[in-house]
Parts: C-alpha cells; structure tokens; sequence
C-alpha cells in the first residue's frame, strides 16, 4: 500500500426509496445516459451531462459537471452492469469514487432504488470533516434525484386501464 493509500478511507452514504413503475421501467431510465438518466438528475446539483461513448448501461463514459455548495467540479464515469437489470454503477477513476444503482421489485408495478456511494477521503481529522462535508451535500443530492426518478418513471409509464365491468341490461 502507498502513503497515499494509507492516508485514505473509504465512506458510503446511501438512500433508498420506493419508486411508482416497474424494476425494468425504473432501471431503463437509470441506464439510459442520453435522454432517461437527465431527466433524473436534480438540475441544482449536476449540470452538463455529455455521453463520451456508449449511451446505455455498460461501457457508458460520461462527463457532467456537479454543484457543490455553490462550485462546480467536473466528473468523469465509467459505467458497468454487474448485475444487468438489477445493479448499475458508475466508476470515477479520478477519484476512486463508486456510486451504485440498486433497483429491486416491490411488486408488478412498483419498485425499490437505492442510491449509494462509496467516496475516498482523507484519514484524520481532515477527513472527518472532509467526510461530514460529502455525507452533508449528499444527503441531499440523493433524495432529490430518487424523487426526480419517481416523478419520471411515472410520467413515462402507461398506467393500466381497468378493464370495464360489462353492464347487463335489468
């Protein structure tokens, strides 16, 4: 390990919520980086999202720009599929960063997201607070985006029609 490993831990932050469209339906939208994924980012907090290749789950390589108290840093990721339809993540080799899509069914229509990331911070005291910074912008960032999630899968998916009763005639 080098003294830039040793120096480093990783924290996770995630949140789950459940979602009004089927675990295909939600995990499509996930998946897509072209229309389905912007739609589900909060415009507060990312702006510029540009698919560097790919465009649909694994082999996707995108670029954005996140507002973070006011600044913007720009992100690169990578994104896999370990468990294809189930799991998404994306890879953020500049800062050993890992945030992962989970979609799990809840029933024929309605499904269960969490959103987790694991981030890379300094040990110490520098990354407590570096760490309280990171669990405090994203704590924020992830309700919004699995509410902007739920908004859209709702949008996009059909509602069933209720198949009419016939009426006979007295």
């Amino acid at each position: 390990m080098s003294p830039n490993e040793t120096n480093r831990k990783v924290m996770r932050v995630e949140a789950s919520a459940d979602v009004g469209a089927a675990a295909a339906d939600t995990y499509r939208m996930i998946a897509d980086y072209r229309d389905g994924h912007t739609r589900i980012i909060p415009a507060k907090y990312f702006r510029n999202l540009r698919v560097i290749e790919g465009g649909n789950g694994e082999g996707t390589v995108i670029e954005f720009d996140m507002l973070v108290f006011g600044k913007a840093t720009h992100a690169r990721a990578r994104v896999s599929e370990p468990e294809p339809g189930r799991v998404l993540v994306e890879t953020y080799p500049d800062t050993g960063w890992v945030t992962t899509f989970i979609v799990e069914p809840r029933d024929a229509s309605n499904s269960r997201v969490t959103i987790r990331t694991d981030a890379v911070v300094r040990a110490g005291l520098l990354g407590l607070l570096e760490g309280a910074f990171v669990r405090s912008f994203l704590s924020r960032v992830f309700p919004a985006e699995l509410a902007q999630l739920d908004e859209q899968v709702r949008m996009r998916t059909p509602t069933p029609t209720p198949t009419p009763t016939p009426q006979h005639a007295v």
